[in-house]
């Protein structure tokens, strides 16, 4: 078995036969992959016999991007019941078995044992063993933890920081931010994000609080940060919340529902969170899903004291769409939910997302009850036939 390592993509993969999903449907084809991107899409491929390259026979199964999660967190989080309550960074295998090609990295309620220094070192070992990687810079807390000094010059200048976050919001565990210190920090993004040709994205933590989202529906309606700006999550905690956030998607935002697991269950399962949404005539391209994988799952008591603990797993994002799929609901429109909407949210739609010709090698061939048989990160081989092929540095 390889390890992570910074050798460049096989020469040539063809991939023949399998039922492309785009996200939109693109029936029967071929994908010729060359270095790390799809270099065609057709109905046909053939190759010389003198070329050297891997042939993949995928009739009879399904192709579709590669996962995109939105909030993980990279090195772990938790904490909030003292120090042998932290959860462990996640590793590259963990990532790839669950069919997610790119992440984005986040710190939590500890910025002071975990840093976006150090969220950047490991976003940067997972670029190097194999996957696509991004960072906010920032954290729960006020003022915002950042590498540079400035929210604004580590998205202008650092090229995997694409915003700010997870800032927290309508909770207990935020610094409760004053209007004008949300206001200058949406500023500074989208002004970084501007500057660095990125997103700016300003990635909200959104509590149990009576708050909701007023912070941010009050910046919209008070300055000039366009809605685009903000992506809260966690929305799907309360029926009270989800409906409330899908007022805020009414007005033109974009909305974040964390899935379900083994321990986070929100009050609000997701097919029903996207059915109402749908009913609200909320557009599903308003809506992704992300993990928060290896964040603490706290569950605490009237008084706020820690009484449950768990760890979010990055595999709950496949099992999601996986479920929503059989439950009925379009394979192409519950794709976007973790494919090209996240993409557009973090400002990679030019290289991720979705299966064209000329962007990122990024895909998974899918067995007929939609299992992950493989999966190609950036043109690499990772996992085939449901075997690993590639671990990262120090899995054993």
């Amino acid at each position: 078995m390889k390890r992570g390592s910074t050798e460049k993509a096989a020469h040539f993969v063809l991939i023949k036969g399998g039922m492309v999903y785009a996200p939109a449907r693109l029936g029967r084809k071929d994908i010729l992959v060359v270095g790390t991107s799809i270099a065609r899409i057709a109905d046909r491929i053939e190759l010389p016999e003198s070329f050297s390259a891997t042939v993949i026979q995928a009739r009879g199964k399904t192709v579709i991007p590669g996962l995109i999660d939105l909030h993980v967190h990279l090195l772990g989080g938790g904490g909030e019941a003292g120090p042998a309550t932290r959860t462990p960074e996640i590793t590259l295998s963990r990532i790839t078995r669950a069919g997610v090609t790119t992440v984005v990295g986040c710190l939590g309620t500890d910025d002071v044992s975990r840093r976006p220094e150090t969220l950047l070192a490991k976003a940067m070992q997972l670029e190097e063993e194999g996957i696509s990687t991004y960072i906010y810079c920032g954290s729960y807390q006020f003022p915002p933890a950042t590498i540079t000094g400035s929210v604004r010059k580590d998205v202008a200048l650092i090229p995997k920081v694409i915003g700010v976050g997870e800032v927290a919001i309508s909770d207990h565990r935020s610094s409760q931010p004053a209007f004008e210190e949300l206001c200058r920090v949406a500023a500074e993004a989208r002004v970084g994000g501007m500057l660095g040709g990125k997103a700016g994205l300003v990635h909200l933590h959104v509590g149990s609080g009576p708050g909701r989202l007023d912070p941010i529906i009050r910046i919209v309606k008070e300055t000039e940060i366009p809605i685009s700006q903000f992506l809260p999550t966690h929305l799907t905690r309360t029926e009270a919340l989800l409906e409330y956030s899908l007022e805020f998607a009414r007005m033109g935002g974009n909305i974040d529902f964390t899935v379900k697991g083994r321990d986070l269950s929100f009050s609000v399962a997701t097919g029903k969170a996207l059915q109402m949404a749908l009913d609200a005539r909320v557009s599903v391209g308003q809506i992704s899903l992300s993990s928060d994988s290896n964040g603490s799952m706290p569950i605490f008591d009237e008084k706020g004291k820690v009484i449950r603990l768990g760890v979010g797993d990055i595999q709950n994002l496949f099992e999601e769409w996986r479920d929503l799929v059989k439950e009925g609901f379009p394979m192409e429109d519950a794709l976007k939910l973790v494919t090209s909407n996240p993409a557009k949210r973090a400002g990679i739609f030019r290289s991720k997302g979705s299966l064209e010709e000329g962007k990122d090698a990024d895909l998974l061939i899918l067995g007929k009850d939609l299992e992950i048989e493989s999966v190609v990160a950036k043109g690499k081989m990772m996992i085939h036939g449901k075997s690993l092929l590639v671990k990262g540095t120090f899995e054993s």
